[in-house]
């Protein structure tokens, strides 16, 4: 859920807008936003979004949340088109100002003076955002490494960062993620070597998973297979879209076409390999349907093999293990990079933290993208190369100058969940009666009462993942709030507020009795 914004002179520029995923500590949620609304309230005096690089954790959430923000967007011709893409899903592609900066190019949103500089990462054109203002210059790396041979694009643009440096940096907005990893993040061609002779070494159908997005690796596994003389199929709607605007950017001119699901049934065993989403465990990939054997066109089986050419991102872990444990038991060969060299990370390593450091030479350094041991171990070796760090939380203003660097205020901060085609907050109202469900189950009774208070014929109480519908409880649950009712003073049975509140806690007592929880409890009430 990146989501930066930068003041100067009053002015506001937002840097990327991403999603996040629940995971194992917010069960009731699948994909949630940060909440805007601090932004929102301000969108008067906002320039600009710029976007990074296309991962949905930097763009994801930005048809979703734009419609609060209203401002122009700028980003590469790769960023661009992924946008727009996402934008016409949810009719926003006429509406939304987009504009196509070339990668390192330069471009001005008054009081920033905006610079590309190219790195390398697990996507193309990734971009690392120079702002230049009169207080002094902030280099926002966002996600980055040194890769020297990243196959697709170039390399980390190393003489344009020490430039910069030279012109003298205030502060760098640094990328954490693999800070207390020692040494190098590998590159993109010791993965193609791996994939190539894991490939050609197997038997049987070949099933590869990694981002969507990573067109090098997209690339490596298509050259992979042509050397073993087998056809590449696509399988998940993210591939085929990542592709596409690939190739509108003049990316994968030497991969031929890839198969569709329909074609890929009449290739031999040995003749294909399989393409798919799902390296994060996600429930409705491609190979999230193929692990359950509910996939309508492919399975794998005996014989079959499926390599992860991508980590685990921490939170989804026991999904990507479910997953493997699932195709495992089809009696699939499963491969990770611990068994062989088929991923490396596109986050720097503490190696790659330090050359830049030495290159930009910032006075301050801002640690983010990481959880707390990742910022603190990287304000650690920042201080080391030189920099003054500054540790900052969600919500945190910074302020970066006149005077010395230091948290001044603290914004209105949160998350939203997605939930349909809605954004709804994830503490109380609906999420939070769908968490208080989720543990403590629900119970919904009716029943009818005349002008006399009399309960007429007997209550029906449901209270499905507390008790089976055909069981006992049920029905004796029925009896008890009859009985309960009944005995109700008059003048309380004629209010229907107070009636129905005395029928939740009846009910509500009566389950606590029996299973030591407490449903969330709906009363219908009829009166005759």
């Amino acid at each position: 859920m990146n989501f930066n914004v930068y003041r100067c002179d009053g002015k506001y520029l937002a840097v990327d807008c991403g999603i996040g995923f629940g995971g194992a500590e917010l069960p009731e949620v699948d994909v949630m936003v940060p909440d805007p609304v601090w932004l929102a309230e301000r969108r008067d005096k906002l320039v600009g979004m710029v976007i990074t690089h296309a991962h949905e954790d930097h763009i994801g959430a930005v048809a979703h949340l734009w419609r609060k923000l209203k401002c122009p967007i700028y980003g590469t011709p790769f960023v661009i088109n992924v946008l727009r893409r996402k934008l016409g899903e949810v009719g926003l592609a006429q509406e939304v100002p987009l504009h196509a900066v070339k990668p390192g190019g330069t471009f001005s949103l008054a009081p920033f003076d905006c610079q590309f500089i190219g790195v390398s990462h697990s996507i193309v054109e990734g971009q690392a955002l120079v702002l230049r203002t009169r207080h002094g210059i902030v280099v926002h790396t966002g996600d980055w490494k040194l890769d020297p041979k990243p196959l697709v694009g170039p390399p980390t643009d190393e003489a344009a960062f020490a430039k910069v440096g030279r012109e003298g940096v205030l502060a760098m907005v640094c990328d954490s993620t693999n800070a207390m990893v020692e040494g190098h993040s590998g590159s993109e061609s010791d993965v193609r070597e791996g994939l190539t002779k894991t490939i050609g070494e197997l038997k049987g159908r070949v099933a590869v998973t990694c981002f969507a997005t990573n067109i090098a690796r997209l690339e490596s596994v298509a050259m992979a297979a042509q050397a073993a003389g087998r056809r590449v199929a696509l399988f998940g709607r993210s591939l085929r879209n990542a592709v596409t605007s690939a190739r509108e950017c003049g990316y994968l001119k030497t991969v031929p076409d890839f198969l569709n699901e329909d074609e890929a049934q009449h290739q031999s065993d040995d003749g294909l390999v399989i393409l798919c989403t799902g390296s994060q465990g996600e429930e409705r990939s491609a190979l999230s349907k193929i692990a359950s054997d509910t996939h309508p066109s492919i399975s794998l089986g005996e014989g079959d093999h499926v390599i992860f050419s991508a980590r685990m991102i921490p939170g989804n872990e026991r999904a990507v293990l479910r997953m493997q444990d699932e195709l495992s038991r089809a009696g699939c060969n499963v491969i990770t990079a611990n068994d062989a060299p088929v991923h490396c990370s596109g986050h720097p390593c503490r190696d790659e933290l330090k050359q830049l450091y030495a290159l930009v030479k910032p006075k301050y350094c801002v640690p983010v993208h990481g959880e707390w041991r990742h910022l603190s171990e990287h304000a650690g070796l920042a201080e080391d190369c030189g920099a003054d760090a500054i540790l900052i939380e969600d919500g945190d203003i910074l302020r970066l100058a006149p005077g010395r660097a230091d948290v001044v205020e603290s914004a209105v901060v949160g998350r939203l969940a997605i939930d349909g085609n809605r954004l709804l907050p994830l503490e109380g109202g609906v999420l939070g009666a769908r968490k208080r469900m989720l543990f403590n189950g629900v119970v919904v009774a009716s029943f009818a009462i005349d002008k006399a208070g009399k309960v007429l014929g007997r209550p029906q109480v449901a209270a499905p993942g507390l008790f089976d519908a055909d069981g006992e409880e049920p029905e004796q649950l029925a009896n008890e709030l009859a009985r309960v009712v009944m005995e109700l003073p008059q003048s309380l049975k004629r209010q229907d507020d107070a009636l129905r509140e005395a029928a939740r806690a009846a009910l509500r007592k009566s389950v606590g009795r029996r299973l030591k929880k407490r449903p969330n409890v709906e009363v219908h009430l009829l009166r005759v």
